[in-house]
Formats: structure tokens, sequence, C-alpha cells
């Protein structure tokens, strides 16, 4: 596949999943109340969860159905969509991809890692906004 059209796949698929995100979102603040929201990120965990299930199924099926079409489906509903409907769907499909290879330190690793720093690079970022603006 060329790469322009690599990237309009992802792009398009992007697009798509940062608004189901959204929409995800809206429907749950709808459904439980913005109290509840307010209290715990239920939108977030569901869209990860739901996002890693997806995630999952898709590089089954990938696997077993589709060998020889894997870079455009991958790229439009993996790359795309599922990563603007969340990141930690990549997130988990590589963690349990490093378990079946038995690399069960750099799996965890790779968990901690990725947790500390993320939550250290917003802190960091948010603490630097606040003090520059």
């Amino acid at each position: 596949m060329p790469p322009l059209y690599a990237s309009l796949n992802v792009a398009l698929g992007g697009a798509i999943g940062a608004v189901l995100r959204y929409q995800v979102g809206r429907w749950m603040t709808g459904w439980m109340g913005a109290p509840a929201m307010q209290i715990f990120p239920w939108a977030t965990l569901a869209v990860n969860a739901a996002g890693s299930l997806l995630m999952g199924l898709l590089a089954g099926w990938l696997f077993k159905m589709a060998p020889g079409t894997t870079d455009q489906w991958r790229l439009l509903i993996g790359t795309g969509i599922l990563g603007g409907f969340t990141t930690f769907s990549a997130f988990s499909l590589e963690v349990w991809v490093m378990i079946e290879r038995g690399q069960l330190g750099f799996a965890a690793l790779y968990v901690v890692l990725s947790v500390s720093l993320a939550i250290s690079a917003l802190v960091f970022g948010l603490t630097f906004m606040r003090l520059v603006g």
C-alpha cells in the first residue's frame, strides 16, 4: 500500500475513533449522570476495555481470516479507529504479545514504565503549564 493511502486510512480511522470516543463519554454521562462521572472515569475505563476487546478480536481476525489484506484493515481499524478510540488497546495487545513470547519481564517492565511515565509526563506537563501560564 502506498504511504499516502496508508496515511489516509489511519487519518480516516482516527477521525471515526475520536468521534466514537467522544460519543461514548456523552452517552455514559447521560446514562450515569455527571456526578458519577466526576467521581470515577467510567467512560475512559469503558473505552479502554472495549478498545482492548476490539483490538483482540481484530488481531485474531486478521491472523486467521484476512492474511492478504492485513495492512489495509490493520491501519484503518487498528491504528486508525481503535487508535483514535483508545491507545490503550494497542498497549494491551503489545503487552499480551510479549507475554505470549515468554518475555514476562519485558511485559511487566513495559506495563510499569508505560503507566508511571505517562502519569509522570502528564503531571510534569500540567505543572509546567500552571507555572508558565
